[in-house]
């Protein structure tokens, strides 16, 4: 019986068959274990495996290289997500919006959303610890606790020749920060004494925030973001001068225990018996949002927002 050499040159079968192409080829020699066999994977998805471009569930490994046709790349490419569609609600707790702060929250917070033009979406780390003993020359990091961002920055417009005046954007934020810190008055004398409030409570000043991620032809799900007890730690300084003007910019900067993404139904028209978060008015709701506070204020008009006199 002749021996059979295991190092022997591969033999090709030339291909044959109307589907021909859809193999790589038949090979005598023996593959290390582990290695998918290429002669088991379809490369079309129409041979021998399942699905599209899918490997052979005896074979392992991964699918195959295949030709993508023109219709293809364009109808899994060319719809990516923008950037510049989005909207942010602050929804302060109660104590803020009996505080002055309040005055500065026009129009069930719609001037605010409006006015925020930069925002960031948050993310998430696995916190993990190394394993040196289980293998000979290898090094494991084993997850055990999921670690949360800390800090999210707002940029907004500030407006001018609003309600009260201007710069109620400015106002709001800086009452909300003035508030949380217990700050009992505004007068530059030495008699200045504070005392920080409970975070939460009746006159807690933490809640949660959202940010609504969507897209432009409002025809798909959308995401909502929830920062858990936000609060509002930082205000950007913002440099003036009398070179040429510019848009005025406020930078705030919020501190949040944890986020829950909801991912929500299309967005128009309203899903019926689909409840908005609290404090978040629904983007498909086409008569009215809603307000914890039991007010109703129309849905903000993203065409005449463009309009919108902001003083710039």
């Amino acid at each position: 019986m002749a021996s059979v050499n295991p190092f022997t040159t591969p033999v090709y079968e030339l291909p044959t068959g109307p589907n021909s192409f859809d193999t790589v080829g038949t090979f005598d020699q023996t593959l290390a274990p582990g290695v998918p066999n290429p002669s088991k994977i379809s490369t079309s998805g129409t041979g021998k495996s399942s699905g599209n471009g899918s490997p052979n569930s005896s074979g392992g490994g991964g699918p195959a290289p295949r030709r993508y046709q023109n219709f293809e790349i364009k109808q899994k490419l060319l719809r990516p997500a923008l950037t510049s569609h989005f909207q942010c609600w602050f929804n302060p707790p109660d104590a803020i919006r009996s505080s002055p702060a309040g005055q500065y929250y026009l129009d069930g917070g719609e001037l605010i959303s409006l006015l925020c033009s930069d925002a960031s979406l948050p993310g998430s780390s696995i916190l993990t610890t190394e394993m040196n003993d289980d293998y000979t020359g290898v090094t494991e990091r084993l997850g055990y606790r999921r670690s949360y961002d800390n800090q999210i920055d707002f940029t907004f417009f500030v407006d001018h020749g609003r309600q009260n005046g201007s710069y109620n954007v400015i106002s709001f934020f800086e009452e909300w920060i003035r508030y949380v810190a217990g700050d009992t008055s505004t007068a530059p004398d030495g008699n200045f004494f504070s005392r920080a409030k409970f975070a939460d409570g009746p006159s807690g000043y933490r809640t949660e925030i959202y940010v609504q991620k969507f897209e432009r032809d409002f025809q798909s799900n959308y995401f909502e973001y929830t920062f858990v007890r936000a609060y509002p730690i930082n205000i950007a300084s913002i440099p003036i001068s009398y070179e040429s003007s510019q848009l005025l910019r406020c930078q705030v900067s919020f501190t949040y225990n944890r986020y829950i993404i909801t991912r929500k139904g299309n967005v128009s028209p309203q899903i019926p018996g689909q409840q908005p978060s609290k404090g978040v008015p629904n983007v498909g709701d086409t008569s009215s949002y809603w307000d914890p506070k039991g007010n109703n204020f129309p849905q903000i008009d993203f065409a005449k927002a463009a309009n919108l006199n902001l003083g710039f």
